[in-house]
């Protein structure tokens, strides 16, 4: 375990001083740790690369087995702890931004109702930070879009996610229906952070209708409110992020000709090692009709 865990903190921290500085631990034990795992495996698993050090070709290929073996056995603490009664139960849940803050909070709370001997914790990522948390068993379960079905995650749809076109309330095309999204190629597209699945989707989108407009990145989707709110440009969202600024006459939505692909809302665990039993009842809880009704407030269309 020592081992393993001295060579994920060189990956990561990309120095044998950077890990050891994480670690707590001198420079020659975290270079002593990763050369014993190297032998035990017969292969480098790590090369200088100026004054730094970077995987090698078996050393990329063996982290993410690392990271599970880690993560499973930190599981299996926190379940024999949970079962002598030594430890509260506890679920940690990873959240895509959008779905932190208009769907997992009403689950939280309900399924608290049902469960109040199990402790909820909730960490917020973009796509890609909430996938690696539940592969490498930083989190139990997550809620965002689909994963990819060979990525080592097990997704569940349990609710829509309408996607709509938002704009200034004063724009044009407002109210003019079957919009061909040709007439927006001209005007700037309001864009997540790299990393976001909200920005995949977009790209994906103009990609696929051949175009490439100009683009402006914004950090949130709060920021994109507003800036589309003050005319600055047009973008894709979730009905779930804007539904209170367009029932308020902030923002509007264009009906384009060809909407993008309706998504769902997944809840999602990692596809290896067993399913501690909070993190099953989570997952059965959110399809179940408990779950809808506390999310009835939140209008799938």
């Amino acid at each position: 375990m020592t081992q393993l865990t001295n060579f994920l903190a060189v990956v990561r921290g990309g120095s044998v001083t950077a890990a050891a500085e994480q670690l707590v631990v001198t420079q020659p034990s975290v270079s002593a740790a990763v050369a014993a795992l190297s032998r035990e495996l017969g292969v480098h698993l790590t090369a200088r690369a100026g004054r730094g050090v970077v995987p090698t070709r078996a050393g990329e290929a063996f982290a993410p087995y690392a990271s599970d073996v880690l993560g499973l056995l930190e599981q299996g603490r926190r379940a024999a702890l949970e079962a002598a009664g030594a430890a509260d139960r506890e679920l940690r849940i990873a959240a895509v931004t959008t779905a932190a803050e208009y769907i997992v909070v009403p689950l939280i709370k309900a399924y608290g109702e049902q469960r109040p001997d199990v402790s909820v914790t909730l960490s917020v990522d973009n796509r890609e930070g909430v996938f690696a948390s539940v592969l490498e068993h930083r989190a139990d379960v997550a809620i965002g879009g689909r994963p990819a079905r060979d990525g080592g995650l097990v997704g569940t749809p349990f609710l829509e996610n309408e996607i709509v076109a938002i704009t200034a309330p004063d724009d044009p095309l407002v109210g003019e229906p079957d919009v061909p999204v040709q007439a927006l190629a001209e005007r700037p597209w309001l864009l997540r952070e790299r990393g976001s699945g909200t920005r995949a989707m977009v790209e994906d989108y103009l990609a696929a209708h051949g175009l490439a407009p100009m683009a402006l990145t914004l950090g949130s989707n709060g920021a994109i409110k507003q800036a589309a709110q003050a005319g600055l440009g047009v973008s894709l969202q979730s009905r779930l992020a804007v539904q209170l600024e367009l029932a308020q006459g902030r923002l509007a939505t264009i009906a384009l000709r060809e909407p993008p692909t309706a998504r769902e809302w997944y809840v999602i665990r990692a596809a290896t090692g067993p399913v501690r039993e909070a993190t099953e009842a989570f997952a059965s809880f959110v399809t179940s009709p408990a779950a809808r009704d506390a999310l009835s407030i939140v209008p799938a269309t």
